[in-house]
């Protein structure tokens, strides 16, 4: 982050702001970050840009987060048919409806950016 204080030992007001923003994703989506490691080979990356996973294996759950988020709310899974039970968003608990297609599942983001990620649950 490239932060520290300044001589007086004090954080300036950029520093304080960047160090706010990461506490407040930190507090929303740690449990994507601690306790896990790369999915299982078998799951296969979202076509969409920018987009990277995390999987705790000691609960079964994956992780999809969104660098850039899709401007038609549909993020499309390839292969993952079967391997969900259930979709939602890890800040606030809202449930993500998905629909099957062939062997994909297509996730239903809301409209909106909301700072987030969807957490899969197998």
């Amino acid at each position: 982050m490239n932060v520290g204080p300044t001589a007086r030992g004090e954080f300036d007001y950029r520093a304080n702001k960047a160090l706010d923003s990461l506490s407040y994703w930190m507090h929303a989506n740690s449990r994507s970050i601690y306790n896990c490691t790369y999915p299982p080979e078998e799951l296969a990356l979202p076509a969409a840009t920018n987009t990277r996973l995390t999987y705790n294996p000691n609960t079964g759950k994956l992780y999809v987060h969104l660098f850039n988020y899709p401007t038609d709310g549909k993020l499309v899974l390839p292969g993952y048919k079967g391997k969900v039970k259930y979709a939602q968003l890890l800040n606030d608990a809202s449930e993500v409806q998905f629909t099957t297609a062939g062997s994909d599942i297509e996730l239903k983001l809301p409209g909106k950016n909301r700072h987030t990620k969807s957490r899969l649950l197998n």
